[in-house]
């Protein structure tokens, strides 16, 4: 399944363990560690533990990973950990979980969305119109890339990889004068003072999912899908379900510059995005609006708009 299940009722019987499998960055391991308490205060008699993995994305920091396989580099191990028995449950974000999963796999569920916009992280500069031509701004993502190329030509964006506290130190010792990443993060590490503003989804519309933390399990585990209720978030799920729609439509990937951002508005769901050239010179807008339970219909139908409206020839320019 690529979407979150709907899952049963959580079962009368509770779990006695369940153990999380995570990457080992300090980001990863807060998600997990937030996952474990939620579920130790459903479960009190549950035992609850981390399995700490390193990942190929983990290992893979010398190119970016449009060039080396894309988010799916930090998954797969974990996947491994829940087929060998090793592992329960692998908690991602899912910006990172790609678009199409294997059959074995599920989405338990999609849990309540942190900020999902992107952050400008600088220790000179308040935002990105306040940067001089010629500036270095570093990001990991074609996305992000695309869009600064579209509204600021002038500023030099190069490739920005490791985990968050690499990223950070690369900033502070000057290889960068700005840095893009995801506000979440830096929120949930209490590291927002980090963060000199936000930008607004007019200027950077998020990757599908940015944000929101979904739970994996084997596809075939109905127990742990009923223990998992609890924890899901109906409005977080319809809104990623609606992006997730849109990238897996568009063959999205590390590889294709496109963002799909939802969110509830006067009770609709409310759906954006974009296709871009990886240079900003050529960049496709669309968006729709329509109820919360036709997620998956309206993310498809924005895919078909931005197709018409010249999303095709860019796509068709990128796998060349």
């Amino acid at each position: 399944m690529s979407q979150a299940s709907p899952g049963p009722k959580a079962p009368a019987a509770a779990p006695e363990r369940i153990v999380i499998a995570t990457r080992e960055s300090r980001l990863a391991l807060w998600q997990a560690e937030h996952i474990k308490a939620r579920l130790e205060g459903l479960y009190p008699g549950c035992r609850v533990e981390l399995l700490g993995m390193t990942t190929r994305g983990d290992q893979i920091l010398d190119r970016p990973l449009a060039k080396v396989g894309g988010k799916g580099l930090f998954v797969k191990e974990l996947e491994t950990a829940l087929l060998d028995g090793r592992a329960d449950i692998a908690v991602h974000s899912m910006k990172d979980v790609p678009m199409v999963m294997e059959p074995a796999f599920t989405l338990a569920c999609i849990c309540a969305r942190e900020n999902p916009l992107d952050a400008f992280v600088s220790n000179r500069y308040e935002s990105l119109d306040d940067m001089p031509p010629g500036a270095v701004v570093g990001t990991s993502s074609l996305r992000r890339e695309s869009q600064i190329h579209a509204s600021h030509p002038f500023l030099c964006v190069t490739s920005l990889r490791g985990n968050l506290d690499t990223r950070l130190r690369k900033l502070d010792e000057g290889q960068y004068d700005a840095i893009i990443l995801a506000a979440a993060g830096l929120t949930r590490l209490g590291m927002e003072s980090r963060i000199r503003s936000r930008l607004p989804a007019e200027v950077s519309l998020p990757s599908a999912g940015q944000g929101a933390l979904g739970i994996e399990c084997l596809a075939e585990r109905s127990d742990l899908i009923g223990w998992l209720q609890p924890l899901a978030d109906a409005e977080t799920e319809a809104c990623v379900s609606a992006e997730r729609a849109v990238a897996r439509a568009l063959a999205g990937s590390c590889e294709v510059p496109l963002g799909a951002y939802a969110l509830m508005r006067e009770g609709r769901l409310w759906l954006r995005g974009f296709v871009a050239r990886p240079d900003g010179s050529r960049l496709v807008r669309a968006e729709r609006e329509g109820a919360a339970v036709e997620a998956e219909s309206l993310g498809q139908a924005l895919a078909d708009e931005l197709r018409a409206h010249g999303a095709e020839e860019i796509l068709a320019e990128i796998g060349k």
